[in-house]
């Protein structure tokens, strides 16, 4: 492991019904300039999120996430917002919306291995 340097992260959440206020936690994505590094976890309780909602459209929910995943990637699949900075799309991918999918305050720490941070925090944090 190297020298810690500083990493910031934020938790994407499912919001399946706004009016109730429930949320449920079912990614991480990090970044971490110093390291060029933007990464993106996920995984979906299925039968968790059907208590929150029974008429909640996983399929949707399924595709913002690939959306994340493939923005974090930078590959073909990320499009045009491929040609932005790891930094760039972070900032993309934490602004506050309106959907199903929401990501949570941005928060920051110190680490050596941010795809080792990425991992940790999902275990923490998500699953």
């Amino acid at each position: 492991m190297s020298a810690p340097t500083v990493y910031e992260y934020a938790v994407l959440r499912v919001i399946p019904r706004i009016e109730r206020g429930e949320s449920m936690n079912v990614g991480v994505v990090v970044h971490c300039r110093a390291r060029d590094f933007l990464g993106c976890r996920v995984h979906v309780d299925e039968v968790r999120l059907h208590a929150l909602d029974p008429a909640l459209d996983l399929d949707g929910v399924r595709s913002a996430l690939r959306a994340v995943t493939a923005l974090c990637g930078g590959g073909d699949q990320a499009g045009q917002a491929a040609t932005e900075s790891p930094g760039s799309r972070f900032r993309w991918l934490t602004a506050p919306r309106s959907t199903i999918v929401q990501p949570g305050p941005v928060h920051a720490g110190l680490t050596g291995d941010p795809a080792a941070e990425l991992d940790r925090l999902l275990g923490l944090l998500v699953t």
